[in-house]
Parts: C-alpha cells; sequence; structure tokens
C-alpha cells in the first residue's frame, strides 16, 4: 500500500524504512529537510493517491495537535490519520472528532519496539473503528515481528493509546525492581559478581525478559555503570497510567512507586528528606549532619 510517514526520527524512520523494505510505497516528510521527501505536509498530501493514509510519528501533545490540524484542512473524505505516537487516549478521542466532519478517518497506534524494531519488527495497538483499521492491516502486518503475535485492534479510538499506556506503566514497575535488586546486590558483601548474577539469570528463570537482556547488555559494556548519572525521565505515560488507576478506583502500587522513583532521581539533595533529618533531630536529637551520609552495613539502626 501507498502511506506517508510524518516525522522521520528514530522510530519515524526506522519505521518507514521497515515498510518500505517489505515493499510499501512511502513518502516521508520531516521537518529536516535532508530527511524529507517532500517540501511540506500540503506537498506530502499532493503526492498521496487517494484514499490516503497519513501516518503521524511526532512528539505528543501541541507538535501532534499541530499536525493533525494541519492535515485535517488537507485531507478528504475516504483519507485515514494514524498517530502512532505517545498520545493520550482522551487527545484521540478530540482529533477522531475533529476529523469526522470532513469524513477522515482517525486511528491511534501504540507502538513499542524502539530502536530494535527495525530490524525485530514493533508491537502495535491500534485504536479505531473496523472500517477505518481493517484497510491498515498491509502494513501492520509488516511493522509487526513475524508470527501471530505483535498487533492487536484493542478497541475504539483512544484504546490503542490507553494499552500502549498501560504497557509503559508496566514497564516503569519491571525497571524499577531491576534497579532495585541491582542496588540491593551490590550493596551486599556476600555477591562479589553482580553483572554474572543478572547474566546467570538470562536463561532458566521466570524473570527472564527483554529488559534483563537490555541490562545485561548495558552491564556487559559498563558493568559498574560508572558512566551513567542516576537521573531518569519520566515520558508522561507513567503519570497518565497512574492518573487512569485513580480515575478508575484500580489500585497500582508498584507502578505508582516507579514512577515516583524517577522524580527521586532527580533531587540531588531531596528536601522531604531534609524534613525528616530535622524532625528527627527534634525528637531524638540526631545529628543532621550524621543523616546525610550513607551509612554502613555495620552501622547499628537508629533509634526513632
Amino acid at each position: 500500500m501507498q502511506i506517508a510517514m510524518v516525522g522521520l526520527g528514530r522510530m519515524g524512520g526506522n519505521m518507514a524504512e521497515r515498510l518500505r523494505q517489505g515493499g510499501h510505497d512511502v513518502i516521508g516528510y520531516d521537518r529536516d529537510p535532508a530527511l524529507s521527501d517532500a517540501s511540506s505536509l500540503e506537498d506530502l498530501v499532493k503526492r498521496l493517491t487517494p484514499p490516503r493514509v497519513v501516518w503521524v510519528m511526532v512528539p505528543a501533545g501541541a507538535a501532534t495537535q499541530a499536525t493533525v490540524d494541519e492535515l485535517g484542512a488537507l485531507l478528504e473524505a475516504g483519507d485515514t490519520v494514524i498517530d502512532g505516537g505517545n498520545s493520550h487516549y482522551v487527545d484521540d478521542r478530540a482529533h477522531a472528532e475533529a476529523l469526522a466532519p470532513s469524513g477522515v478517518g482517525f486511528v491511534d497506534v501504540g507502538v513499542s519496539g524502539g530502536v530494535w524494531g527495525l530490524d525485530n519488527g514493533y508491537a502495535l495497538m491500534a485504536g479505531g473503528s473496523e472500517e477505518h483499521v481493517r484497510p491498515l492491516m498491509p502494513a501492520f502486518e509488516t511493522l509487526k515481528p513475524p508470527g501471530a503475535h505483535g498487533f492487536v485492534h484493542a478497541g475504539g479510538v483512544g484504546a490503542g493509546h490507553f494499552a500502549k499506556m498501560v504497557h509503559n506503566g508496566i514497564e516503569y514497575g519491571m525497571m524499577q525492581a531491576f534497579a532495585e535488586g541491582y542496588e540491593l546486590l551490590e550493596a551486599s558483601d556476600a555477591v562479589t559478581d553482580v553483572p554474572g548474577v543478572f547474566s546467570s539469570w538470562s536463561e532458566g528463570t521466570v524473570i527472564r525478559s527483554w529488559l534483563l537482556d537490555l541490562l545485561n547488555r548495558a552491564l556487559e559494556s559498563d558493568p559498574g555503570l560508572a558512566a551513567l548519572r542516576g537521573y531518569a525521565e519520566d515520558s508522561g505515560e507513567g503519570r497518565w497510567t497512574v492518573q487512569a488507576g485513580v480515575d478508575h478506583a484500580v489500585p497500582l502500587p508498584a507502578i505508582t512507586a516507579a514512577l515516583y522513583a524517577r522524580f527521586a532521581s532527580r533531587q540531588d539533595d531531596s528536601p522531604a528528606m531534609k524534613v525528616v533529618a530535622a524532625l528527627r533531630n527534634q525528637f531524638g536529637g540526631h545529628a543532621i549532619e550524621a543523616a546525610k551520609a550513607k551509612p554502613s552495613a555495620a552501622d547499628p539502626p537508629a533509634t526513632d
């Protein structure tokens, strides 16, 4: 099929290449002229044969909104816009409603696979009507990994990004569990080969996974992770997952704790822990300076 790809960065560029390798006619547009086949979105739309399919892979929020708005003015009845970025599922519904009066379809697709997707394929979670999703299956079949799995029509508009949001929330929790396990092994005097322990878990254990494989890869290149800073951003989807848990009264303790751990990673000197240290000093006489030092395993526990 013929398909346009808007946004040719690390994800969009690789997805466009995988589609081309699968025999599809892909026309790309990017703000960087060196990457782009078209000079503008208007030029891109003119190059497409109706019914047109335009896949948007730009940052969520304002960039996606502006792109969908512009496409809405350029496309015609029977055309389809796909949002494959990490948009909030609530925004999907607004986009679909805005495009519907012109007869332009909207499909949201959560995409997972990162920089490895070009070779391994992408996991795709689609949201939209059957009428709009079915004609896109040739592209989805090419992008997903070979075999029966890797694609789901998760439900109506918004379902694809909701599924991807939950996927990323689970990812937060899994990453945090590996991180805490690593820190405990490093703190122990009993274990002398921490990278070896993680490597031993990659076969035959119940926690073997691609995330564990990626951690082992990182430890192979930098066994002590000395080149990295203990700082982690959040893409926004972890926050949305926690908020959705609140909205639906679903407890998400592990995912919530993992999100808060990322917030804590950005603090060189935690204001909250300063308050804890000050209070302990007030009622227990614990020295504030001592609270700043990391106790060793041999130190006796403090009494509050």
